[in-house]
């Protein structure tokens, strides 16, 4: 299951049309046994940078390759604000989740940055099981929101993230939100 790319729309948390609260149980998928989901640490930098390049390779998007994002992942995985989720020994799935406070929430929000899973092992309940880890992880930090980027066109992404509660639109208005993006050169 490859997710996450350019245009999107804000998740809220909950299927009940809240922005925060209670998370419904996700059990409507049941996960794969052997994918265990564990926080990666600094060490595992690499493993997770040969995921998020694999992920970029197999649809065709730039990488600066596993050298340059293990760099990059053992500074930001030493640090609190971010988060990657391993599925599996040896790792199959991931998700890497950034955080940051947020005026509108008295908690922080939650971004999950990226979700993969690889290909011989998508529909096998791996992305279920990262999911209901990042729950966990997000009610252990008292996260009051969690955005994902889908791409428009990526129709399966958007109905996995709704049958795990997350809306496609703002519950209070119906209205879909776009995610826009620039990149700065430096």
């Amino acid at each position: 299951m490859a997710m996450n790319r350019t245009v999107s729309h804000k998740r809220y948390i909950g299927a009940d049309g809240r922005r925060a609260g209670t998370v419904p149980a996700m059990d409507r998928d049941s996960p794969d046994a052997d994918a265990a989901v564990r926080v990666a640490t600094v060490a595992d930098a690499e493993v997770v940078a040969r995921l998020l390049h694999d992920f970029n390779t197999e649809f065709d998007t730039p990488s600066p390759g596993v050298d340059v994002l293990a760099d990059r992942l053992r500074s930001l995985l030493a640090g609190p604000d971010t988060v990657a989720l391993l599925a599996g020994e040896p790792a199959e799935g991931l998700a890497l989740v950034t955080f940051r406070p947020n005026v509108w929430y008295p908690g922080p929000v939650a971004l999950l940055d990226e979700l993969y899973v690889v290909p011989h092992r998508r529909g096998q309940g791996i992305g279920t099981a990262v999911i209901q880890r990042l729950l966990l992880l997000a009610r252990e930090r008292e996260v009051c929101l969690i955005e994902i980027n889908v791409d428009e066109a990526d129709v399966d992404a958007q109905r996995f993230y709704e049958r795990h509660g997350f809306a496609l639109a703002d519950p209070d208005t119906g209205e879909r939100a776009y995610y826009v993006s620039r990149e700065l050169e430096s």
